[in-house]
């Protein structure tokens, strides 16, 4: 079995660890791993290593970081045979929380070099071609992304302070929302399509949710004030945002998201600008990703031994 680590040192908690990429050689060395380890030195820079660690032949390839990371990676991954490894090092983790993967650096790390450990096969989704494969989201889900990538230092301290600093600016929209053979028009805080069913740090915006079902999880929220934002967010972390008055809520394979022109959207929290209109689908059972044995969700098909990774 061989394994490349790829690590992005500027992540998270990585950025304060200047160790890690010994402790990990160490690691590789002590556990006489068939494994190397490269870092990452700039935004895409991930994608481009996964893809040459997919033309090394390796079986797996480890996200070493956030969340952004991880998308990078598991973008040159998609509808190959090698498995995805997560060792969380972000400011949020949602895919890694959602899946019982651990979130400590030795636990993660012998996850990723256990043969026994089970390898999943997980739906994937595009919003206007991007990939995303926790979440993507609009209005103010991307306005809070945009400011907390600027920040140099993150943490979930962070988070709720550019959260708090994005809410007293916040602005609503109308948007139509199309999916599941219906259409309906709203006035929106926040439109969020989800893949597992939380953001991170166990705030579940789509309670419920699996990355298995074929199917992606359509979360609106209509607009608040402050005191409709307290109850908001207990029932975000208590996972019961679905019964609050202020949410819409659509399951489905596709949908269009009509805003009344161009703006930004994010995918698992990096933003871009795009059209008015944003298409999201869903691609079933399109990334192998490796998961703790006992965690239910669907089990990836066998790899033919012959199977040569196909480049992206």
């Amino acid at each position: 079995m061989k394994i490349r680590f790829i690590v992005n040192p500027c992540s998270g908690r990585n950025a304060r660890r200047p160790w890690l990429a010994d402790f990990i050689r160490e690691f590789i060395a002590t556990r006489s791993l068939d494994a190397g380890l490269v870092t990452t030195t700039g935004p895409r820079h991930a994608t481009e290593l996964a893809r040459a660690a997919l033309a090394d032949g390796c079986d797996r390839v480890i996200a070493v970081g956030g969340d952004g990371t991880m998308n990078e990676i598991a973008q040159a991954l998609l509808h190959s045979p090698a498995a995805l490894g997560l060792v969380p090092c972000g400011s949020g983790n949602g895919l890694a929380l959602h899946l019982g993967i651990p979130t400590g650096l030795r636990d993660a790390l012998a996850l990723a070099a256990d043969e026994a450990a089970r390898v999943a096969a997980i739906d994937t989704g595009t919003a206007n071609g991007r990939p995303f494969f926790n979440a993507m989201g609009s209005g103010f889900d991307a306005e809070i992304s945009r400011r907390f990538n600027r920040l140099a230092r993150r943490g979930l301290a962070a988070y709720a302070r550019t959260g708090l600093s994005a809410f007293r600016a916040r602005r609503s929209e109308w948007t139509v929302i199309h999916g599941g053979g219906r259409s309906e028009a709203l006035h929106t805080l926040l439109v969020a399509v989800a893949n597992s069913d939380q953001y991170g740090n166990g705030a579940r915006i789509a309670p419920g949710a699996r990355v298995d079902d074929g199917q992606l999880d359509l979360v609106a929220v209509r607009p608040v004030g402050i005191a409709g934002a307290t109850p908001l967010i207990a029932r975000l972390f208590l996972g019961k945002i679905s019964g609050s008055p202020q949410v819409f809520r659509l399951r489905g394979a596709r949908f269009l998201i009509e805003r009344v022109g161009p703006g930004l959207i994010h995918t698992d929290g990096e933003t871009h600008e795009t059209g008015a209109l944003v298409e999201v689908k869903v691609h079933p059972r399109s990334l192998r990703l490796l998961v703790p044995v006992g965690t239910r969700v669907a089990a990836a098909d066998p790899v033919p031994r012959d199977c040569a990774a196909p480049l992206p």
